[in-house]
């Protein structure tokens, strides 16, 4: 073999071995932001979901220590944010979801209480904080998808 050939050769190897490496860190590189990109769209997601869930709970919760009968159109809302959270979520998260919603309909049955009993309620720390453990165990799982 002419030794013309060989360094040609040689010389072509090295630019297909150059231009597959250079195509397959593109391709991992590309590949890793669209990755990242899409976590980050999840996670704002859920954020927002939650958020929306924790403003609709309180404001229902308050409701409910105000009032005796619960108006179902205000519920449909919160149930929605559920439904959509059981596409989205892990099990812990609607868990905790449906828990909210079930101190929420079971305080529209007890009486209601009066603004003096519910800061006599806070001095004593006798009141629960329904969205709580909710709302921890939002802060671990968006963590975990951040990770």
């Amino acid at each position: 073999m002419d030794p013309a050939y060989f360094s040609a050769f040689a010389a072509l190897a090295g630019s297909a071995i150059g231009g597959l490496t250079s195509l397959g860190a593109s391709w991992l590189t590309q590949r890793t932001q669209v990755r990242a990109q899409q976590i980050a769209h999840d996670v704002a997601r859920r954020e927002d979901l939650y958020k929306d869930f924790i403003e609709e709970a309180s404001k229902l919760y308050a409701d409910a220590l105000e009032h005796d009968k619960a108006d179902t159109s205000k519920l449909v809302r919160l149930y929605a944010l559920v439904s959509r959270m059981r596409v989205l979520s892990t099990p812990a998260i609607i868990e905790n979801a449906d828990r909210v919603m079930r101190v929420i309909i079971e305080t529209y049955s007890e009486p209601n209480i009066t603004f003096n009993e519910l800061s006599e309620a806070l001095k004593n720390k006798k009141t629960i904080d329904p969205v709580r453990e909710f709302s921890e165990s939002c802060r671990q799982e968006l963590r975990s998808l951040q990770e």
